[in-house]
């Protein structure tokens, strides 16, 4: 075994005692509806049993994880850099645990679109952050006022288009995998409305 194995060992040890003792629940809960003993259990996080894969998927879906989040090796890079796309004034910071989320910073100027030919709508979810000013969200037939320090989450499969009230505003916009890809599109296509 090398040290990095070891060590993933130890971590994936560690997590698992941590989410079951972050959920309250006691050797014999988390045996019961992981459907192992609890000596075995027991075992498995003191080092004295072999962790094996169908364990491991059967403990991570009673600790309601994913095998994924359960393994995933302890990086030391915290900190992420954004790009800028100056012509765009775009912030975008890629976020690791989920595969093809991504955060844009984005200021805008512009109100939303008036003509309702101007929303858009594609798979997804997308979550907004204001983070100075006064957003409108037109989400289907709503208007939705969006201050500071306030944040909105929708389903982009709803016509949408993002844009400022009364002067500029800053948000911050997180999108899902699909919902990245529809806004690459619409940039792609020259469309606009949408943060």
């Amino acid at each position: 075994m090398t040290q990095e194995t070891g060590d993933l060992d130890g971590l994936v040890r560690k997590r698992i005692r941590a989410l079951r003792v972050a959920q309250g629940w006691s050797l014999e809960e988390l045996a019961t509806r992981a459907k192992v003993s609890q000596s075995t259990l027991s075992r498995i996080e003191n080092g004295q049993r072999r962790l094996a894969l169908d364990q491991l998927v059967t403990l991570a879906r009673a600790l309601d994880t994913s095998l994924d989040q359960l393994v995933e090796s302890a990086s030391d890079d915290v900190i992420i850099s954004p790009t800028i796309d100056a012509a765009r004034g775009l912030m975008r910071w890629p976020i690791r645990s989920e595969p093809g989320m991504t955060v844009v910073r984005q200021r805008m100027t512009e109100p939303p679109p008036d003509n309702i030919a101007r929303l858009r709508a594609h798979p997804g979810r997308e979550w907004l952050v204001v983070l100075s000013g006064t957003a409108i969200l037109l989400l289907g037939n709503h208007r939705h006022r969006i201050e500071t320090h306030q944040a909105a989450e929708f389903p982009t499969m709803l016509p949408h288009a993002i844009g400022s009230a009364g002067g500029p505003c800053e948000i911050l916009g997180i999108f899902d995998r699909d919902a990245r890809r529809g806004h690459q599109r619409a940039d792609a296509e020259g469309a606009s409305g949408g943060a």
